[in-house]
């Protein structure tokens, strides 16, 4: 067991790494951009093409990237998606003109999205047990939060010391020695095959009807927008009638899911926008320079990284993703609230530094919880797709936000007009702060009115909403396609139409895992906790060399819901 920890651990150590990655270039190139503009002449309206290129590969691909996971194996997209980055962060930091550097940054953006998307699958499949998938995820969230905290400082340390070049540069040997430990610590899983699923014709509609709905997004392009709903809705359709679907309608029709990315989007859209927006407020309202902003703002990722470090894992393991949520989004408004009642000439201890640290202690529980709610009830064979689909909620959200709270702030900045610009700027900044707050009430309505649930994750064994045909086929049907996709494991003999017994599926488990004697227990005790502690294990049978028994299986009753006490 030892051994599978460490291994494990190892593997969220790399996932963590290039999640790492992804968030410091986002953030450290946001400060070098007027360098960048200024040593490779790009224009005012030309250089957002440095930010957007990135945004639109990126956003466009991961629903496609989670995808291709399930189908070939997520540890293999993972790593070309690294190895993508890493190359183009090379081509990026030795750019001669802006139109290099712009194409560079959209194959950066795409290969983003190749690791991106299957992260937050391939830790939910290695952390199957809910206490120890709430302490991953809070890991997981606790880089985001690191390397948002350290892009805004080193951004413009780096960039002012050694030149904007240097923030791409420093991406490569970074990704070369995460490259090489991905390859020896990452599960070698197979995948469905690509006959399972490759629909090219759906994967370049979807592909382009996100990339255009995000352009349309950042530039409000009215034309764009109706471009990507239309090259969505063409993919709905193509989805309902290619013969291997790159994402089955049963998927995309599940009330939960969608209506846990809806909330996924408000979060982010009220994240990203807060960041943004403070940003501005504390340079153009409070006078601060691009370093002094960076440290202002450095609590906020500090307490987000904290909580969702040491407190979020705790709460959320006792008490379930769902009122662990409820709780940080009521945080998340209140501390929107108190920005947006900040004076025109404000002092940063008394009236900004108490809302950035209750919004880092919302934002350090919130995004682990929405996370595994979105991710609740996938089959590991989907968590790929629901993964990129929760993943392309998250920037869609992001994208979203900045354009609907700079366009707030905009206009009410230009109706006051007639006041000293400080005091005009400041209207605006504290309008968009409690639109935000509103983004936030709305996604705390959903989680307490629609998500009251969690739907029970399928158990191992059984077809996934991906592999099943039109018509799920019966009990004694699954055994028998089991029995011949595994030789040496025979379908159990029982009347026909009849489920499979709780007996009979250890049993077919124990086959699979050689040294995994069946438990005894009564039969009508439910097996989906035992099912999920062994997940991980056999989804890294190359892993480890003696798999070992679940030791506990009194947990049966509180995976589905989540309610499992922290270990």
């Amino acid at each position: 067991m030892t051994t599978l920890m460490s291994r494990r651990a190892g593997a969220l150590a790399v996932l963590c790494a290039m999640s790492l990655m992804i968030v410091l270039d986002s953030t450290i190139v946001a400060v070098a951009v007027p360098d960048i503009q200024r040593d490779l002449g790009f224009s005012d309206a030309g250089v957002s093409w440095v930010v957007n290129g990135y945004l639109i590969a990126f956003a466009g691909l991961l629903l496609l990237a989670g995808r291709l996971g399930d189908l070939v194996g997520a540890w293999r997209v993972f790593l070309a998606g690294l190895g993508l980055f890493t190359v183009a962060s090379l081509l990026c930091g030795f750019a001669p003109t802006s139109g290099m550097l712009v194409a560079g940054r959209f194959v950066q953006g795409a290969g983003g999205a190749l690791a991106a998307a299957v992260v937050i699958g391939m830790i939910v499949r290695l952390f199957p047990e809910p206490a120890a998938q709430a302490r991953a995820m809070g890991i997981y969230s606790f880089t985001q939060a690191g390397g948002a905290a350290a892009g805004f400082v080193l951004g413009g340390m780096l960039t002012d010391a050694l030149g904007w070049p240097v923030i791409f540069l420093i991406n490569v040997p970074i990704g070369v020695a995460v490259y090489i430990a991905g390859r020896r610590l990452l599960p070698r899983e197979t995948g469905l095959g690509l006959g399972r699923g490759l629909d090219v014709p759906g994967a370049v509609l979807i592909t382009g009807g996100l990339s255009l709905g995000v352009y349309a997004i950042v530039r409000t392009d009215v034309l764009a927008g109706a471009a990507a709903l239309l090259l969505s809705g063409g993919f709905l359709f193509r989805q309902r009638a290619a013969r291997t679907p790159l994402i089955p309608l049963s998927i995309l029709g599940r009330r939960w899911l969608l209506t846990a990315n809806a909330a996924v989007i408000l979060v982010f859209a009220t994240g990203m926008g807060f960041q943004f927006m403070n940003a501005l407020f504390v340079q153009r309202v409070m006078g601060y320079d691009a370093l002094g902003t960076g440290l202002a703002f450095l609590p906020t990722p500090i307490v987000i990284g904290l909580v969702s470090l040491f407190v979020a894992p705790r709460l959320t393991g006792r008490l379930g993703p769902r009122p662990v949520l409820i709780g940080g989004l009521t945080l998340l408004f209140a501390g929107l609230l108190l920005l947006g009642r900040m004076p025109v000439s404000p002092s940063y201890l008394a009236d900004m530094l108490p809302a950035l640290i209750v919004m880092g202690l919302g934002v350090g529980v919130t995004v682990p919880s929405i996370i595994m709610l979105a991710m609740a009830g996938a089959a590991p064979a989907d968590t790929g797709m629901v993964s990129g689909l929760s993943n392309t909620a998250q920037q869609a959200g992001g994208a979203l936000g900045l354009s609907v709270l700079a366009a707030v702030a905009a206009d009410r900045t230009a109706a006051r007009s007639g006041l000293p610009e400080a005091a005009a700027l400041h209207a605006g900044y504290t309008l968009a702060f409690l639109v935000a707050a509103g983004f936030v009430l709305t996604a705390l309505l959903i989680t307490a009115l629609a998500l009251r649930h969690a739907p029970a994750a399928p158990q191992p064994g059984l077809p996934s909403a991906s592999e099943q045909p039109v018509h799920a086929p019966a009990a004694e049907q699954v055994r028998h396609s089991m029995a011949a996709e595994q030789p040496g494991l025979a379908p159990a003999a029982e009347p026909p139409g009849h489920a499979a017994t709780a007996e009979q599926v250890r049993h077919g488990m124990a086959a699979e895992q050689p040294g995994l004697a069946p438990a005894v227990e009564p039969l009508d005790h439910a097996v989906a906790a035992e099912s999920l502690g062994h997940a991980s294990v056999a989804d890294q049978s190359d892993l480890v060399a003696d798999p070992e028994p679940v030791a506990d299986e009194s947990r049966g009753e509180c995976v589905a819901s989540g309610r499992c006490a922290a270990t």
